[in-house]
Formats: C-alpha cells, structure tokens, sequence
C-alpha cells in the first residue's frame, strides 16, 4: 500500500535512500565519511525542514517492510529545502563536503527527488505505482509540469521514464556529475 513515510520508516527508507542518490549524499551531509554521512542523514529524515524529510516520502508498505520508497517536493521554495544542510553545524571541508548544493527542481515543477525499491521486491511495478502516486500528488497540489533527473548511463530508469512519457529537458551538473533533466506536462 502507497502511503506517507512515517518518522519510524528511517531504518527502511534511508538505506533505499542512499542507494538511489549516490555519492549526493555526502555533499547533502558535507563529510566524505559513509558512517557520518548516514547518521547526518538520518536525523535530516526525522526532521521536517529541509528536502529529504519523511514528510516529502513515500512509501510501498507491505507486511514485512517497506518495498520501495519515493521522495519528492515543490521545486517552489527548494532551494530553501537545502538551507538546513548549508548551514548544518560541523560541515566538514573536503572533497564533496565543499562542493554547492545544486538546486535540482525548478519552480513551477513538481519534482521527483529520489526512488528506490527494496532489491527484493523488484520487478513487480513498484517503482511504476510509486510514480504514478508522486504523479497524482504533484497534480493534487497544483503542479501541471512534473520533473526529474537521471544519471545518462542507467539505461533501466531512463527507459521507464520515457515509457511514463517523460522527455529530455537539458542537462545538469549535481555533485561534479551530469544528469539528464527530464520533465512530463500533465
């Protein structure tokens, strides 16, 4: 069942998490640190100021866990959603630590942050229910344009977004990697 993610979810949610943003995490926790990097995480989930927060999240709830989880917001007011992670205290200086935080949503979109589902329950339409719930919610807050990113090279992503009729809308640098911008108008 496709509901909102709970603050008791972060056990579940943030490994699905991690593995969807990559190597973004450590310029959102600003340590090149794993452990550091997930603890910082963690308790930005627990919180609701800022872009990864469990009030942008949802999730596939099954009986023994979570299947898969997305997370997305307004691109209205995202760079805002970063504020809490630039001026986090103990911001470590380093190789991802310093680099900016790229604003990924535009205004006027609603974007489509991050998806994952639990390797366990792949193949199943998950991810394409996910999506068509973050599709529904954007379209339920006013949003007529819906966009996203994605890496060039995974091929498996990009194919399901252009098959939801997703399009490529530019380029962008996130993290010192490129990402294709890809946007639907509903």
């Amino acid at each position: 069942m496709i509901e909102s993610a709970r603050k008791e979810d972060v056990q579940e949610v943030l490994p699905l998490l991690l593995a969807a943003i990559g190597h973004i995490a450590y310029t959102l926790a600003g340590t090149d640190d794993s452990l550091e990097a997930t603890r910082v995480l963690s308790d930005f989930y627990i919180r609701e100021d800022n872009r990864i927060s469990y009030k942008h999240v949802l999730v596939d709830r099954r009986e023994d866990g979570i299947a898969g989880m997305l997370l997305s917001y307004a691109g209205d007011g995202a760079a805002a959603l970063d504020l809490p992670f630039i001026n986090r205290a103990g911001r470590k200086s380093g190789a991802r630590a310093d680099e900016t935080i790229a604003v990924e949503a535009k205004e006027g979109d609603y974007y489509l942050d991050s998806i994952a589902v639990n390797e366990r329950y792949q193949g199943q339409g998950i991810a394409k229910a996910l999506i068509s719930a973050f599709e529904q919610k954007g379209l339920e807050q006013g949003y007529s344009r819906l966009s996203l990113i994605v890496e060039p090279d995974n091929a498996r992503a990009y194919a399901l977004y252009k098959k939801l009729n997703y399009i490529e809308d530019g380029s962008i640098q996130v993290s010192g990697s490129r990402y294709i911008r890809m946007i639907k108008q509903k």
